[in-house]
């Protein structure tokens, strides 16, 4: 019988798709379990031998979900046949963690299994376009347009999937350290006043069969923290957890959300 297998990282995603499956397997990096999910550890010094016992329980099909970062390599534990994966790793990881994880996915896919993306197994978790909560002002529209440009050139440097514009002007821009650590920036840096948007979109010819930009109600306070008019994200190419309680607590707050038709181009 055919299987998919949850290759779970850290984060409310991985149990919110493992939920919505019939007897998934669930498998996460060594050192990387997701919180309130059982998962399998597994090393990435030993992938090749991995993704065959993959096989011998009858997967054949992969989902990734939540957030993977780049464990420490042990060279004494590869396998040869991992061990001939490395260059093409390693040569990857140089051109950033979009390329790693193309990689990545490549080799999955050259071993016979196939990827799933979140829209496939869980289309209720990306928003199509739409207003969920409160109707953002004029202004609140051309901030949103600036910040959708501004991801649109950040997109090809692989820096980051979220900014915050207030009256046109870009309060900060999503790094290595999240979402979180952004919105907290902007709380404690911004100036007097309040307004502006959190805007969230996918990179530019992004593969969202992994890594998906992703929000959810945590999202909804630390933008209200932070003094913002609302969250836009691009619809259709964003994750939206527990979309009930963002309404509540973005309707709460004064809050709008807006999953908004935003291209999928580098040309601004």
């Amino acid at each position: 019988m055919s299987r998919i297998a949850v290759i779970a990282g850290q984060g409310a995603l991985a149990p919110a798709i493992a939920a919505r499956l019939d007897d998934p397997l669930v498998y996460a990096l060594e050192g990387f379990s997701p919180e309130g999910l059982a998962a399998q550890p597994f090393r990435l010094e030993r992938l090749v031998p991995f993704l065959d016992a993959l096989h011998d329980r009858g997967v054949t099909r992969v989902i990734f979900a939540g957030a993977i970062r780049r464990p420490r390599l042990d060279p004494d534990l590869f396998d040869p046949r991992t061990a001939a994966l490395v260059p093409r790793i390693l040569a990857a990881m140089q051109s950033g963690d979009d390329a790693a994880l193309r990689t990545v996915l490549d080799i999955f896919e050259e071993n016979d299994l196939q990827i799933a993306s979140v829209p496939q197994i869980a289309p209720d978790l990306v928003p199509a376009e739409g207003h969920w909560a409160g109707i953002p002002e004029a202004c609140d529209r051309r901030d949103v347009d600036q910040a959708a440009r501004i991801l649109r050139h950040m997109g090809p440097l692989d820096i980051g999937q979220g900014a915050v514009v207030a009256k046109g002007l870009c309060l900060a821009i999503e790094t290595l350290p999240g979402t979180a650590a952004m919105l907290d920036f902007v709380a404690r840096t911004r100036p007097e006043g309040r307004g502006g948007v959190f805007c969230k979109a996918a990179k530019p010819g992004q593969d969202l069969r992994i890594d998906m930009p992703t929000l959810g109600p945590d999202s909804v306070d630390q933008a209200a923290a932070a003094g913002l008019s609302g969250i836009a994200w691009q619809a259709g190419r964003v994750i939206a957890l527990d979309l009930p309680a963002m309404q509540a607590r973005a309707e709460a707050a004064g809050l709008f959300l807006w999953a908004a038709p935003m291209p999928d181009d580098a040309a601004g």
